[in-house]
């Protein structure tokens, strides 16, 4: 038997399965549309996690790092915030968490039209035990929602 034969299946086995949890996957990730370019919209994005008393942790520009390395790719930058005062408690409940926390949203030009992308707290916190209702994961819903309307926004 050859190491070929014997990867073979699995890695047929890892395609199917990647296949299959892709759509559950972005199923899971909720999309916002902003009539604002890429720039715009992140620097309204982090204009709103700050009025809201949150803490800006990091701003990547993927298309600047692409650029970097003599590559384009569309604008596309990820904002990543959080409230250490609300983010603890879901970590304090289910330390795996940590691993998804603080929260991110990407901005990115899909053909020409700006779109926030970010993974729904329920599903993050589903991965990690937590029920959707936790009062930690109902606040971080809510408060995703408006602040990515608020970047949004006309």
């Amino acid at each position: 038997m050859t190491v070929t034969t014997v990867f073979r299946p699995l890695v047929a086995g890892a395609a199917m399965f990647a296949l299959a949890t892709g759509s559950a996957m972005a199923a899971d990730l909720v999309r916002v549309a902003s009539p604002h370019t890429v720039s715009e919209t992140a620097d309204r994005l982090v204009a709103a996690v700050e009025g809201a008393g949150a803490k800006i942790f990091l701003r990547v520009d993927h298309a600047a790092g692409a650029q970097s390395v003599g590559e384009a790719i569309p604008a596309n930058q990820v904002v990543i915030f959080g409230n250490p005062a609300l983010g603890t408690g879901a970590i304090k409940d289910a330390p795996g968490m940590g691993l998804d926390l603080p929260l991110r949203v990407q901005v990115v030009d899909e053909g020409g039209a700006t779109v926030m992308i970010y993974h729904a707290p329920a599903s993050v916190a589903a991965d990690h035990g937590l029920a959707a209702d936790h009062p930690v994961i109902v606040t971080m819903t809510g408060a995703l929602g408006k602040l990515t309307a608020s970047a949004a926004a006309e």
